[in-house]
């Protein structure tokens, strides 16, 4: 027993109880970390952006460059984010057609969704930018509809009209038509500011704005909402009202004017 004491009160016991216990601690938390869920996630990921490089090889380089440096066909895509990819090839933008007009117009998708987030984790490992939108930053929950419909008018009804029904701009540009489009798709744009239309970062327009007016055309461009003032006249604004006011209002005014001189020369005739 006395040998046994001795031993425990020798100078190193303490040093080899604390390896002893570290050793155990670090046991334990290997056996039990999410170190292989991280790993997964990362090689998920990996796989993504490979195969996501896959698809700019073979819809994308020609024009954007082998590393989306850009050239002379297309601007680079460095730092633009996967934003700026879901949006483009999303609605169909992009790959753009071969030859094109003033602007790249909307057409059919030829992407499945699996490949857009494929493409855009590529693009997006070129260069920091806009993340993809999650549906708690563009949906219809807490939104402001009237606090919308201001800022849209402030900010977007100068080239879109006052209900998003688009509008022609110079040298054969134009705003497209905001009815129908995704609410991500709205929200992308006003992050990425595609073509001609500039951009609404966080530091411009809050996430909570953006929402405000995604939600605004919504209510203005559903079917089940109804026009207070009667008849909308296209809901194209005061170019359609004033024409309105001038053909019908004032051509009403000449009908009556020379409704009264036809009748006074008659009766002054008689």
């Amino acid at each position: 027993m006395k040998k046994l004491s001795a031993r425990r009160r020798h100078p190193l016991a303490a040093v080899v109880v604390l390896l002893l216990a570290l050793a155990a601690t670090g046991g334990l938390y290997a056996a039990f970390a999410p170190a292989g869920k991280a790993q997964a996630d990362e090689t998920s990921q990996s796989l993504t952006i490979k195969e996501g490089k896959k698809l700019y090889q073979v819809g994308c380089a020609s024009c954007h460059g082998t590393g989306g440096q850009g050239s002379s066909d297309g601007p680079s895509l460095v730092g633009v984010g996967a934003a700026a990819v879901d949006f483009q090839v999303g609605t169909g933008r992009m790959p753009a057609a071969t030859s094109q007009g003033a602007q790249v117009p909307r057409k059919k998708n030829i992407y499945t969704q699996a490949q857009i987030d494929q493409l855009a984790a590529y693009v997006a490992s070129l260069g920091a930018g806009p993340s993809v939108p999650t549906k708690q930053q563009y949906g219809p929950q807490g939104a402001d509809i009237a606090k919308g419909g201001e800022l849209f008018r402030t900010n977007c009804a100068q080239c879109h009209n006052f209900t998003g029904k688009g509008g022609a701009l110079t040298k054969g540009k134009y705003a497209p038509s905001l009815e129908g489009v995704a609410p991500k798709h709205i929200y992308e744009a006003m992050q990425t500011g595609p073509q001609n239309m500039p951009s609404f970062p966080d530091t411009t327009m809050s996430e909570k704005n953006k929402k405000d007016i995604i939600a605004y055309l919504n209510a203005v461009n559903s079917s089940k909402t109804e026009n207070p003032g009667g008849l909308e006249l296209g809901g194209l604004g005061p170019v359609s009202e004033g024409l309105f006011a001038w053909i019908f209002g004032l051509g009403a005014l000449i009908a009556v004017a020379v409704w009264v001189a036809a009748r006074t020369a008659k009766a002054k005739k008689s």
